[in-house]
């Protein structure tokens, strides 16, 4: 079953950053962004651990999670969860997995391992008013608000 849509893999395009949920131990969660991530097939999203020593931790005592990320203009994205794996240089299937992240990375960044998502669900995420005004809202009509909400320019 196909879960990373071609919708999916567009608004991942066209945000930012994502944001990374993860619970420790004592069942506190933790939220943190990601600049570096990609889906990279129908299943599975790969994320850059460049500082991430909480969510590498929490991972590897409890390795689900949700991974959520939104066009702030369109104010529209998905929430992801699933089983995350965090594989390491050493380990074998870590040059595939790798492989996507090494492109956006550049030479500024350290990777220090992969953050492999295995997503077993998928929803969308929408701004209230797509849901409260259906008939009167339009993501041209959001992006142009934001737009000016963030004194952004078109390009």
């Amino acid at each position: 079953m196909t879960l990373l849509t071609s919708e999916v893999h567009a608004a991942a395009k066209a945000s930012v950053l994502c944001w990374l949920a993860t619970v420790n131990t004592d069942g506190q969660p933790n939220v943190s962004p990601k600049e570096i991530w990609t889906p990279v097939d129908d299943r599975h999203v790969v994320v850059a651990h460049i500082a991430s020593p909480v969510s590498v931790r929490n991972l590897q005592a409890n390795p689900r999670a949700c991974l959520s990320f939104v066009d702030v203009f369109a104010q529209k994205g998905f929430k992801l969860q699933g089983t995350c794996s965090v594989l390491h240089p050493q380990d074998a299937d870590f040059g595939r997995w790798a492989a996507p992240l090494y492109p956006l990375l550049g030479p500024r960044f350290p990777l220090h391992a992969v953050l492999l998502m295995d997503v077993d669900a998928v929803q969308p995420i929408v701004a209230p008013s797509y849901r409260l005004f259906p008939a009167t809202t339009t993501e041209a009509g959001q992006i142009a608000s934001a737009m000016q909400r963030y004194g952004v320019q078109p390009q």
